[in-house]
């Protein structure tokens, strides 16, 4: 495919976009990049712009789709349950050293449609077991981390299959530009005042002091506690040694953590989750206190049992997450079929594992206190998107005040 100078330019932008703000590597910082086949010329890029920035050492870990697919399909039962301790060490070095970890996505939604989902949630277990010190670091910000997404041929099939193949990666770039802000005059300064927004909007939500929130919308009903030390916080991030980051580009969203047993009522997804190289659509979750008692979906909901069933704590929410309707990845209209895109384009829940940060000390905790706290705990974490132009959100204060935060699928404070 031909690529113009122009869109070499924008590739070069959202490059230095990604190690600048995303990660924004330090003078003498190693950065571990995990990135699939087919990325390399645009990790070339990332890698230079990495060194330009000051980075100490970049190591690459490419991994290979196709690959894995024959594994998933050809592999022993047994092996699903076992993880690479050299590659878990890998991942440990970034944490020893205080680097920075990129992930690169690139990934086609259907890749491991068909395959026995034990398998993939053994290794989904395997691997969140191996890996727990490197997302306890992830998930208490100890380390700079963020995920930025290019496209893929059969990426680009599966979001555009009405346009000619030869259009599909070239609108898929656009979009990708447009939702990270390249389309800007100055992409930096349009992140530095989008972040401002929303970290005005956390502002305003802390200082509401909410009990609880109340979601309907069609199929949803659902109320959610939250924690009396919950605190409201958005993409942007701050290390111990006080780097800011962004762990997600693009991103819309200021998120909190509900109280484990807090949850009950009914919602249903209205976009599908991308899952592991599978897709999960149309499903509704039960919750009573807290635990997922009922699901259904119309596709992928064999899955979605397995993924319910990893471990205990997979069957609570960890995340509560507000993004308004009217944004820019909802207003494109495209459905990603990827959630770091679509989880911004909508409000959404996250079942599995908290974030402690979302919680005023909660990264001094060990995790017997953050569970004694209400903090759900587990190896994984998932995103599902329920919000619409339709679904209104009402909160309870602690004072007992009834506040209408959204309304028509859009902010109402």
């Amino acid at each position: 495919m031909m690529i113009h100078k122009n869109f070499q330019e924008k590739i070069k932008q959202y490059a230095a976009l990604a190690i600048k703000v995303g990660v924004n590597i330090q003078e003498d910082q190693p950065l571990f990049i995990s990135a699939p086949l087919g990325t390399e010329n645009f990790v070339r890029i990332v890698v230079k712009e990495a060194y330009l920035a000051g980075a100490r050492n970049v190591h690459v870990q490419w991994y290979d789709e196709e690959i894995m697919r024959t594994h998933y399909e050809l592999a022993p039962d047994d092996v699903f349950y076992e993880y690479p301790g050299w590659l878990a060490q890998a991942h440990e070095w970034v944490v020893d050293l205080k680097g920075a970890f990129l992930q690169i996505e690139a990934n086609d939604p259907d890749l491991l449609k068909g395959i026995d989902p034990e398998r993939i949630l053994n290794y989904e277990k395997a691997s969140g077991d191996a890996l727990d010190r490197f997302y306890e670091a992830i998930e208490k910000d100890e380390i700079s981390w963020s995920i930025v997404a290019i496209p893929s041929q059969k990426w680009a099939d599966k979001v555009f299959p009405h346009l000619p193949t030869s259009e599909r990666i070239t609108s898929l770039w656009e979009r990708i530009f447009t939702s990270v802000r390249i389309d800007q005059p100055d992409p930096v300064a349009a992140w530095i005042s989008h972040i401002k927004t929303l970290t005005d909007k956390a502002t305003q939500l802390n200082s509401l002091h909410l009990e609880s929130l109340h979601y309907t919308a069609r199929g949803t009903d659902l109320t959610i506690k939250l924690h009396e030390d919950h605190l409201w916080l958005t993409g942007a991030s701050k290390t111990p040694q006080g780097t800011n980051f962004i762990a997600n580009l693009p991103t819309e969203e200021v998120y909190t953590v509900p109280v484990k047993t807090g949850v009950n009522g009914t919602v249903t997804s209205t976009k599908p989750l991308a899952y592991n190289g599978n897709v999960i659509d149309g499903f509704t979750l039960t919750f009573i206190d807290g635990k997922i008692t009922e699901v259904s979906a119309e596709e992928g909901e064999e899955i979605l049992n397995k993924l319910i069933d990893t471990d205990e704590g997979a069957s609570y929410l960890g995340e509560v997450a507000l993004v308004p309707h009217q944004s820019p990845i909802s207003a494109s209209g495209v459905l990603f079929f990827n959630t770091l895109f679509d989880e911004n384009a909508s409000n959404h829940l996250a079942i599995g594992s908290s974030y402690p940060t979302c919680m005023k000390g909660g990264n001094l905790l060990s995790d017997e206190e953050r569970e004694n706290k209400g903090l759900n705990e587990s190896v994984i974490h998932e995103d599902f998107m329920i919000g619409s132009a339709t679904m209104n959100i009402d909160g309870v204060c602690r004072d007992g005040r009834k506040i209408a935060i959204f309304r028509n699928g859009n902010w109402a404070i």
